[in-house]
């Protein structure tokens, strides 16, 4: 349960760290009445509550298969997934529209500098944060956290953004250049929210795995099936950080039941070691089940 566990508790942390910074940028905003870092406060504000939401999520999915869901509660960040997708393109949005209305009307700044000085530090706790949430929720194969990092991530990046454009109009005193920076900021922010969104229903899809990992258990397979004809028709999927894998498995048709499953149990261990948390179904058939276009024939050598 120690993995499980630290998934749950960065998904909490998250709220505290994203609480931090919402504070942090709302307080640059305030000292200088900068469009762009008043953007930057509302992206924020969805980061609170996209982490609200993955630590539901998150929470849900390590409950254990029950009678209703016989396969486990996985699949429920992918919905935290798809909603911090939508959310991030909500702030986008939101941006856009903050970044017209200065340029119709715009204002000049004040205290720049303490403002920028603020900013740059809740750029780097959400910095540091992601990239712990990335790399974890890549590690445990949880969506929510990654999607959380992600997330978080373009935060970073708007800030960045935010930065330049108000550091150089209190350089220049350019004032149109604030609304400027902020827009294209939120164009690539889009772009992140919709292919966060299309990664997660591919989740919600039922999606095979990459074609590296597939190459890869059907070398395990093959590697572990000695006393058996055939393996063929593998099927793979994931849901969050659980992996199923299913396939038939031709043997003699003489073969006592305990010898076939003991090559059954072979091969689960072997595909348990590099997919831990997995559903593994083996169909086992007899030899006239055989197609002869397998993933390989034992007894060919």
């Amino acid at each position: 349960m120690a993995a499980p566990n630290r998934i749950l508790h960065l998904a909490l942390g998250s709220i505290a760290v994203s609480l931090i910074v919402l504070g942090l940028k709302y307080l640059a905003y305030a000292l200088t009445g900068s469009v762009a870092l008043y953007s930057d406060a509302i992206e924020s504000i969805i980061n609170v509550v996209a982490s609200v939401a993955a630590f539901f999520a998150v929470r849900i999915s390590l409950r254990p298969a029950d009678a209703g869901h016989p396969y486990g509660h996985a699949k429920a960040e992918y919905f935290s997934a798809v909603l911090e997708g939508v959310l991030i393109v909500i702030a986008a949005l939101a941006i856009l529209n903050e970044a017209y209305g200065a340029f119709r009307d715009p204002q000049p700044l004040d205290a720049p500098i303490l403002g920028l000085a603020i900013s740059t530090v809740a750029s780097l706790l959400n910095g540091a944060w992601s990239w712990v949430l990335i790399s974890t929720g890549r590690r445990h194969r949880s969506p929510a956290l990654v999607a959380d990092g992600r997330h978080l991530l373009t935060d970073v990046y708007t800030s960045a953004g935010v930065i330049v454009g108000v550091l150089l109009v209190a350089l220049t005193g350019w004032q149109p250049l604030d609304p400027a920076i902020a827009a294209l900021v939120a164009l690539n922010i889009l772009w992140s929210g919709w292919g966060l969104i299309r990664e997660s229903f591919d989740g919600l899809m039922d999606s095979a795995l990459p074609d590296e990992e597939v190459k890869a258990v059907g070398a395990a397979i093959d590697v572990n099936m000695a006393g058996a004809l055939e393996a063929h028709d593998l099927r793979t999927r994931r849901a969050g950080r659980m992996t199923f894998i299913d396939f038939h498995l031709v043997v003699d048709g003489a073969m006592t039941v305990d010898a076939s499953h003991a090559i059954c149990d072979r091969i689960e261990d072997a595909l348990r070691r590099d997919h831990p948390e997995s559903v593994i179904s083996i169909h086992v058939e007899p030899e006239w089940k055989r197609t002869h276009g397998g993933m390989r024939f034992a007894d060919d050598g």
